[in-house]
């Protein structure tokens, strides 16, 4: 766009109908997003309720009477409140840690709705995990099985194992949140999972109970899982000659959200040729887990920040802003691309392309590259679809507070993590006795 004034007709906001413009004013629900960046400061993670039930409903409506269990992948947001909501709903939740399972059972949530993923687990989550009951254990190699059953020994307890196995299948996506490759650290290779299957089925107090695969993050097509469930289906049939026999098939999670021009897979589409596939091959008695975490609320949230400076250049303008890469990490680990609009329209500023980038003394601080906005020094901006993978990688860079997180419902706001201050930020450090 050329230097002007701003545009008269709105652009489309990421997360729409939650967050949407009127009368050129960005409004969360029934709240103007200025209102909680005046009233609460910036930088300011704010998260739409009603938008993130109405994405767990594209899932509840699709498995509903079908034998299936959606279980959150929380790593994509843990906040307790999030968590709280997603255990009203009846989620099961995802884990990769003991932190994870600790925050859960503090929200309410089912333990036997719980899976634990990850492929480094200490003995003292595994001792959580089985005093807490999970329903199930993702193994991703020998040496875990191991230690698994020796720790499940210990404290007389049977351990529900699923293996997750790596199909070598390429999800399409940044090679960052790809998992389902051979040069990806996680899971068991699909070659070496009938073996390792039979392995376990002579361990002590480990229960084989399922079958686990995830492939990969932000996938936007149905044909990656589909490759890999040809060859789970062929894995599943080859136990089964083996007298081992599974009572669920996860297929994981990684379905993509918006954010700039993707078109994202609907739910019910995979589900429904999930089971279809699963169906013709004598499979459908299966019960089917899946592990969504961007899609329940990548486009439930935004971060707000305010322009400090605005600084042209012969080479590049840059709009200093005080987010920074410690608020959002996602631009400078994978080079994400986040929608970036001001909170107000048609305000007079001549429209040109900027830099938006932090105050942090490093050249990958920056939150989005040559964006056409029409902005003044002191203008809040609103950072899209930062909902997941967002707050939850946020740190203490350049000795930086946390953001605050506001969840909003309606017309009703309510702070879910408050503003960090310096005595959080020096919290456990001593000084010297000099």
């Amino acid at each position: 766009m050329s230097p002007q004034n701003a545009p008269s007709t709105p652009p489309t906001p990421a997360g729409q109908p939650f967050f949407h413009f009127d009368q050129n004013r960005l409004f969360v629900e029934s709240i103007e997003l200025e209102t909680l960046a005046k009233q609460y400061g910036t930088p300011l993670y704010v998260y739409s309720r009603a938008a993130i039930e109405h994405a767990w409903q594209s899932y509840a409506r699709a498995i509903e009477s079908r034998k299936a269990l959606i279980c959150y992948g929380m790593k994509a947001n843990s906040n307790l409140a999030i968590l709280q909501l997603f255990a009203k709903l009846g989620s099961g939740f995802d884990i990769v840690s003991g932190g994870e399972l600790a925050r859960v059972l503090k929200a309410g949530g089912d333990p036997s709705k719980v899976v634990f993923s990850g492929v480094g687990k200490q003995i003292w989550e595994m001792e959580a995990a089985l005093k807490a009951g999970v329903k199930c254990f993702n193994v991703e190699s020998v040496a875990e099985l191991k230690q698994l059953s020796e720790v499940a020994t210990r404290l007389n307890i049977v351990a529900p194992v699923s293996l997750r196995v790596n199909p070598d299948v390429d999800p399409h996506t940044h090679p960052y949140i790809s998992t389902g490759l051979k040069e990806n650290k996680f899971g068991i290779a699909i070659e070496e999972a009938v073996q390792t299957y039979q392995y376990a089925s002579e361990l002590p107090n480990l229960n084989i109970t399922g079958l686990d695969c995830h492939i990969g993050s932000q996938i936007t097509e149905i044909s990656p899982y589909l490759d890999a469930l040809d060859k789970l289906i062929i894995l599943i049939k080859a136990l089964s000659t083996q007298g081992i026999t599974l009572q669920h098939l996860d297929i994981g999670g990684g379905l993509g959200i918006r954010y700039h021009d993707e078109t994202p897979i609907d739910p019910a589409d995979l589900i429904n040729t999930v089971f279809e596939r699963l169906t013709s091959n004598g499979l459908g008695d299966l019960e089917l887990v899946m592990e969504p975490g961007r899609s329940l609320v990548g486009n439930a949230g935004v971060l707000l920040t305010q322009v400090i400076f605005l600084k042209p250049a012969e080479q590049r303008s840059f709009a200093i802003v005080d987010a920074a890469m410690n608020d959002l990490m996602r631009p400078a680990l994978y080079e994400a691309w986040h929608g970036v609009l001001p909170l107000k329209l048609n305000t007079g500023a001549k429209a040109q392309t900027w830099d938006v980038v932090g105050p942090i003394c490093e050249s990958a601080d920056w939150l989005a590259k040559e964006r056409t906005l029409a902005i003044e020094q002191n203008d809040y901006l609103v950072i899209e679809s930062t909902g997941a993978y967002s707050f939850v990688m946020s740190g203490q860079y350049n000795s930086r507070t946390r953001a605050a997180e506001i969840l909003v419902d309606g017309d009703q706001v309510t702070v879910i993590r408050e503003r960090e201050t310096f005595d959080d930020l020096i919290r456990g450090e001593n000084l010297l006795d000099l």
